[in-house]
């Protein structure tokens, strides 16, 4: 039920009245990424620090309009490998110091049919680094997430459908 995306949201979420009286459910998270050896406490992983370096910064914002369930998601990243071609995706689990801990792909008609691995039906962020190794990408759907279907943001070797996973970041999607 779209109207009760907000319901039940973790505490990082707050309702926003936006333009027009709209109401919408937000999410913003950063963080900094540390190996895998490091893992304690920290959301933010790196498995592969020659792309991913240990310090490496990251903001997911999602704003998602309460009647519509229409959901923006918003990536900026800093500190990656200069002029990289990064591959990013919203995935289904939180982040563990295995990379496929995060499962796979969030989507929004699931299917295991691999035309439905597409850019319109999951949540795509693909960037290439700037010489200042920073990044930016957003993606817009008509839909929102289910309750508890999307965990994280997976960075992977490179942009597409599929690649390495080199990163990981645990964000509380609504």
């Amino acid at each position: 039920m779209v109207a009760g995306i907000c319901a039940g949201a973790v505490a990082a979420a707050v309702l926003a009245a936006g333009s027009g009286g709209a109401e919408y459910c937000s999410v913003q998270k950063d963080g900094r990424f540390v190996p895998p050896s490091a893992v304690v406490a920290t959301e933010a992983v790196t498995y592969d620090i020659a792309l991913v370096p240990a310090g490496s910064w990251i903001e997911i914002r999602q704003l998602t309009e309460e009647k519509t369930g229409k959901t923006t998601v918003r990536l900026w990243v800093t500190g990656m490998t200069p002029g990289h071609a990064y591959g990013v995706h919203v995935h289904q689990k939180p982040c563990a110091a295995d990379p496929a801990a995060a499962g796979g792909h969030y989507q929004n008609k699931v299917s295991t049919d691999p035309a439905d691995v597409n850019a319109e039906n999951e949540v795509w962020l693909d960037f290439t680094a700037g010489q200042d190794g920073s990044g930016r990408a957003s993606a817009y759907h008509d839909w929102g997430f289910r309750e508890g279907g999307a965990s994280s943001v997976v960075i992977h070797d490179m942009p597409g459908p599929s690649g390495g996973r080199v990163a990981c970041f645990t964000v509380p999607f609504v």
